[in-house]
Order: C-alpha cells, then structure tokens, then sequence
C-alpha cells in the first residue's frame, strides 16, 4: 500500500486523537530540494545576526465539482464539450495543466488537491456505477479514480454527490484511490468519529533540511444528510463546517502544521437551500475562514462558481485567509502560492495568493486520454443504443418560460409511474400530480430515433421519485415559492426573456412546473401573490383537498427549501433514477408522441394578459 494512502480500517481502530497522530505518520515525504532561496538583509532566525532569511515556495493546485469529466465530451449531444464562454471541461486539459504547473514550478513544491464532486454527474460515471459497477466482483477500476491516480493527487474531499450511488460505491471508489478521501465531518452515526480521513498531513523538503509541513483538512456538506437520507440515513452524520474545522485546525497546528489548507465542499455564500432542517451552513467556506484561527487558504466547492481570488478576515487573529473556487468540471485550475520564511524556529506563512487558470487553453493530456479511451468508446456506444422514436422534435430551449412538451413528458412518466404503484391501494383515488423542472436548456428529442443519451438528457441527474401527500392550499404556496423564478415585470411593456427568469440567482433547476392543474402565474405581481385561476378538471382548486404529488428526492428532502413537501406523507418511493425511468417508458411506448400527454397548463401572465400570446 502506498505509503500516502490513507488506511479508514486502522483509523477507525484508533480514538480520534490516537488516528490524528497516525495521520501525520501516513503524510507521504513529497519532494526534494526546489523552490528555495536566501533574501540577504535583516536579521536571519535561526542562523545568527546578519544572516541571511531561509525562504520557500511551494504551490497547491485544485480542482473542484469534476462530476465525472475526464474529457472534453458532452455525453448528452455526443460531441464535444462547448458552452457560450468556449469552456473545456475533463481531467484530461486539467492534466496538462498541472504538468506545466509542476515544470515551473518544480513536482516537489506543488501539491494537488480536490474539493469534491467526483464520481456523478455524467454517463461515463453513471456506467460504471450503474451499468458495469465497480462494485461488482472482478469490476473495473473507476475512470475518475484511474485518471486521478495517474495525474497524481495528493487528496480530495468529500462532496455530497459523492454519497449518491450509495456507500459500497463510494467505499470501492475510495478504495481504489491512491490518495486519502477527506472528510473531517462525516461521522460515523453510532460512534460519532470520522468515517472518512479527516486529514492529511504531506512534507514538502526544502534545500535547509526542515521540511515544511502541509495539513490538507477536508470538509464536506452537511446537506447529505438531507440530499441523501436513503443512503446515510442511521449510518453517517454530517456536523457543521464550522463546528468542526474548530475542532481539527488546532490538532493540525498541534502536530506541527506549518501551513493549514482547507478542501471544503461547500460555497462561500454563508447560505443554504435547505432552510431550517438542518442547524448548519450550506455554503459556509468563508464562514470557516472568518471564524476559525489557522487557517491559510480554502479551496472551496459545490457552487459552481469561479472565484480566481478572494480574501476573508479572520475575526479572532485578523489575519487574511486567501480562498479559491475553480469553477466546475475541470474548466479551471486553482493556484495557491505560498511564500515562507523560517523565523522564531518554524515556518511562518508570509504571502499567500491565488489565481485560476483557465483549461481551454491547453490540449488534452494524450496519456489521460490513451488510459481511458476503452472506458470512453463503451459509455459512447452505451448512450447511442436506440430506445424508441418520436413523432416530432421537442425543445427545453423555452420551457423555463413556457410550458413546453419535452417537461409534460417527464411528467407524464412520472404521473404514470406513481399512479401505477398506487393501483388498487389506500390512495389509488386521489388524483396524481406531478413536478419537473427544466436541468438544462439545450436539452431535445430528436424527431425520428430516440437513443439513451436523447432520454437522459432531459434529466442529468441523479433523483429517485417519491409520491407524497399535500392539500389544495400547501400546492398553492408551492407554487407561490416556485415563481420566486421570476422578474417581476410590469405590464405593458416588452419582455426580454434574457432578464425574465432566475430572479436573486435562483438556478432553473429550482423552478418547477407542475402538472395535472392549470395556473396562471402573474410576473407584474409581487412574490407571493402570482398564481392566479388554479383549478384541477376545471374546477377552482378547494384548499382543504388531498393530492398526490409525484416529486424527485432531491424536492422531497428539503432541495431548494421549497414548502410542505419535506414534512408531507410519503406514500410510496422508488430507488430507480427518473431518467431510467424515462428511459424506460420510452422503450416501453416504442413511439413518443406529445400529442397523447402534451397541454398547456400554466403560462406567465401580466394582469390577465398572456406574456407569450
């Protein structure tokens, strides 16, 4: 076993302090003489008066939110990876990146780290979950964790996708990993220590012959909890960032840390989407850097967002922790510089910056591509397996705005599918209604063939279905929440539907149309008073009666803290994906036709007038 690779069995043998101890044992040596130098002047510590300041250098890269890209594809459109910026996506142009990184700067100063997010999120890591599992006896090796093993990283935190497959899934992944998986607080339920490494303490040589000593603290999101109760549920706990960066930070300094770097699955927003159900922060990278001392640098996560450089003050010490978000899925390369000087008898952090470099600029690495071009070509022919045909094409490139055939679609699936389980039971009389959302807008069915990739298109996640229970008026407020989606725009005038939707930053993954009633939704209006003329089978709709709501996992357990939903009766759940689901049915029907499912059920208004005649 590799001397840097984390060993969970002999760490969850230990107490927390004795593991802790352990962990500084297993930090592997990384590197030699490099990245050194002697600034003349002043007073040199630690060689007498006059001489000169023992100086050193040394890089950290990140990557965060890789979600299953090892290459500049798109397995939805079975091409090659493009957006509106001309962003490059994959492990493969991260790579490349990282060799050059470690030209200039010297593989022996520089350390490469993750922030989470690694195995879901696309068909090639959907495959080997699902499809040929590396679960399986004699199964393959994980692409994610054969492409990271090659490059070379040193750890990677936790991310809440992470847990999606279930916990065998990721305890092979982590398995077949040559660097530790992190996470400081994902407890085990019933003894409360880690279930994961915490941390990883790596030594960097430098030419004086005091090594500098790296602590790699690892956090992930406690939205698991909700996100994927199914698989954690009574088995792992998930405390807060803050909590639990305060408790390891000192343990860190205590074991001779000379520098502390935080891989924290989570945004620097100080916000969440989950509401009141869980007493912790979602997003609270710049919480952790505010509140708690020792800390010199955060890579941060899970929002997607790209943050080149960001500084946040310690209230306690003053000082400035330099943050970091490269982005997702590869398209970017996070740089942390260290400068150090040797004074008082140890390493001090004198400067320390970032910066992100930006993945379309290079090619890809022929070596990453070379090693995983057999997994690539089996997912490529996996996703192109015909499934049924169409009668015509249907487009998502309106449905934010309009309600469109291609989201009826999911929702006739899922109506479908909740009604049929219910058949013949306690509430097989309760009419089914159904919520979708549009995940992306270039999303399409083709006319003519429908392969896998066309149906798992329209739902790039990874959600299960649920049915609960809700009343008239709860439906109502949910609609309400739903339509904070948009601009409120005054009547009369034209509408740029540029500016219509994702009012205060709210994704498009975060409205939803439902299904099954009809609705009017007012933009001239404020939130709160917008839904206008509901009405299930013509009829207003009475607030006191029951529904069933066919709702994905993501929406029932608190995602986006919509209302009522999370608290409301579940009567049945399904642990299939939506889009196999989809996949499914659409093979089932053998033709798709909107004409069988496809109505108009809502539409934007401005004071009676349609937005969109």
């Amino acid at each position: 076993m590799p001397l840097n690779r984390w060993d969970r069995r002999t760490f969850l043998g230990r107490s927390a302090a004795a593991g802790a101890g352990a962990a500084m044992a297993g930090g592997a040596v990384v590197g030699a003489a490099g990245g050194a130098r002697a600034h003349g002047g002043g007073h040199g510590h630690g060689h007498g008066r006059g001489r000169p300041s023992e100086r050193y250098s040394f890089t950290v890269m990140g990557t965060t939110d890789l979600h299953g890209n090892v290459f500049n594809w798109d397995y939805f459109t079975d091409g090659e990876y493009d957006d509106a910026a001309h962003n490059d996506v994959g492990l493969a142009k991260i790579s490349t990146l990282v060799d050059r990184v470690r030209r200039e700067k010297g593989r022996r100063n520089t350390l490469l780290i993750d922030a989470g997010d690694t195995i879901q999120g696309t068909q090639l890591s959907y495959y080997y979950a699902k499809v040929d599992p590396i679960t399986a006896r004699r199964g393959p090796v994980h692409p994610m964790a054969k492409a990271m093993n090659a490059i070379g990283y040193d750890a990677a935190a936790l991310g809440n996708h992470e847990f999606n497959y279930g916990i065998p899934v990721l305890r092979k992944f982590e398995e077949q990993c040559d660097f530790p998986l992190l996470g400081a607080n994902a407890l085990d339920a019933k003894t409360l220590r880690p279930a994961f490494a915490p941390y990883v303490i790596k030594r960097l040589r430098t030419p004086f012959g005091r090594d500098v000593r790296v602590a790699v603290l690892g956090l992930t999101n406690p939205g698991i909890a909700i996100w994927d109760k199914v698989n954690v549920g009574g088995r792992m706990v998930f405390p807060g960032l803050e909590e639990q960066a305060a408790k390891w930070v000192p343990k860190l300094r205590s074991l001779g840390a000379d520098v502390v770097v935080v891989s924290a699955h989570s945004g620097s927003s100080g916000t969440s989407s989950y509401g009141d159900q869980l007493p912790y922060v979602e997003n609270a990278a710049g919480l952790v850097a505010e509140q708690v001392p020792g800390i010199d640098a955060i890579l941060v996560g899970h929002a997607h967002e790209e943050i080149a450089e960001h500084f946040v003050t310690n209230r306690v010490t003053g000082k400035r922790v330099v943050l970091s978000e490269p982005a997702k899925w590869g398209q970017r390369l996070t740089l942390f510089d260290f400068e150090l000087v040797w004074e008082r008898g140890r390493w001090a952090v004198e400067g320390a910056g970032s910066r992100v470099l930006n993945s379309n600029t290079v090619a890809e690495d022929r070596k990453v591509v070379s090693l995983l071009r057999s997994e690539h070509r089996k997912v490529v022919a996996y996703v192109n397996q015909v499934i049924g045909t169409s009668v015509v094409a249907m487009s998502t490139a309106d449905a934010p705005w309009k309600d469109e055939p291609i989201i009826d679609l999911i929702n006739q699936v899922q109506v479908e599918t909740v009604a049929a389980a219910l058949a013949g039971g306690e509430y097989a009389a309760l009419p089914v209604l159904s919520q979708a959302s549009c995940f992306s807008r270039t999303a399409g069915i083709p006319a003519g063939e429908v392969t896998i990739k066309d149906a798992a298109g329209l739902y790039p996640f990874e959600n299960t279905l649920e049915a609960r229970l809700l009343t008239g008026a709860q439906l109502k407020e949910y609609l309400e929440y739903s339509a904070r989606y948009y601009v409120r725009t005054p009547a009369g005038g034209p509408v740029d539907t540029a500016k219509l939707t994702n009012a205060d930053g709210i994704p498009d993954y975060n409205y939803d149309a439902v299904s099954g009633v009809t609705y009017d939704i007012d933009v001239s209006q404020p939130v709160g008073s917008r839904i206008v003329g509901l009405s299930f089978e013509g009829v207003a709709v009475d607030p006191a009666a029951w529904f069933v709501f066919a709702v994905n996992n993501y929406r029932a357990s608190g995602g986006g803290n919509f209302p009522h939903v999370p608290g409301a009766k579940q009567v049945w759940a399904d642990s299939e994906e939506i889009r196999n689901t989809i996949i499914a049915w659409v093979r089932e029907k053998g033709s798709v036709d909107p004409a069988a499912f496809a109505s108009v059920g809502w539409r934007l208004t401005r004071e009676g007038a349609p937005v969109f005649p």
